[in-house]
């Protein structure tokens, strides 16, 4: 009996010695899940702006170069930059977009764009607008005029001369040349301009009219003599003066007989 309660005191000793170097072993550490790395977009190159679904954007572009703000409106309100969406999208031979600056819109005359009827803002952003991609060695070879989105013709002409240094642009009512490139590839090319290309169609109508000349004063007529007519009593007197002449010389002569006789 005494073995087996100095037994059952061991075994109970025993527990509580694995129950304390149990207790004293730290808990192992939760397993965490592998970091995910998340890799960030290829930065957009200094010439190109970033466009959703592989879409060149315009606008992005002239809002990164700056000094384009009125322009960009223009493209916004006219509806015309979706339009560039769907070409740059679809066309295969590009596009060159002449993009006035904001001090080129100072230079009009104020109130100007505020006159223009939607159409017109809409025609007069077209103008601006080449169907064709042209990098700058082209412009010695193009033909003019160049016809624009706007159309062309008589009352939209848009005429360019390259010189070794320089690109002109005329339009018939405005005159300028590319003071350099916003945007190049082989789809898209963007000049700045220093003026807005006004065309004849819309602006060449809007003018005042000339003042009417002046009618050439009219030379004095050259005064005709007029004809002699004897009147009636101008011929009673002179055939009076006649008679009495007649009178006054046979009167004389025959006092002149009387006098010889005498003698």
């Amino acid at each position: 009996m005494k073995q087996q309660l100095i037994s059952s005191f061991s075994m109970f000793i025993l527990f509580l010695h694995c129950a304390n170097t149990f207790a004293q072993i730290p808990a192992a550490a939760p397993a965490q899940a592998p970091a995910v790395v998340v890799a960030s977009p290829p930065a957009a190159t200094p010439t190109q702006a970033a466009a959703p679904h592989g879409i060149t954007n315009v606008t992005k572009i002239l809002e990164k170069a700056g000094h384009f703000t009125i322009f960009i409106r223009l493209l916004r309100s006219t509806q015309e930059e979706n339009h560039l969406f769907s070409a740059l999208n679809d066309s295969s031979t590009g596009l060159t977009i002449f993009a006035p600056t904001d001090s080129a819109f100072s230079e009009l005359k104020s109130g100007t764009l505020n006159t223009l009827s939607d159409g017109d803002k809409s025609e007069l952003v077209k103008f601006h607008v080449v169907p064709t991609f042209l990098s700058t060695s082209q412009f010695q070879t193009v033909s003019n005029p160049l016809g624009t989105w706007a159309g062309t013709g008589n009352r939209l002409p848009l005429n360019v001369t390259s010189y070794p240094n320089s690109v002109n642009i005329t339009t018939g009512l405005t005159n300028t040349s590319l003071s350099g490139a916003v945007y190049t590839d082989n789809q898209l090319a963007i000049y700045k301009i220093e003026k807005v290309l006004l065309p004849k169609d819309i602006f060449a109508s809007n003018a005042p009219a000339p003042a009417p000349l002046a009618p050439a004063p009219e030379k004095p007529a050259k005064a005709v003599p007029a004809a002699t007519v004897e009147s009636p009593a101008a011929s009673v007197d002179i055939s009076s003066a006649l008679i009495f002449t007649h009178n006054l010389l046979v009167g004389s002569a025959g006092l002149l007989a009387s006098a010889m006789f005498s003698l």
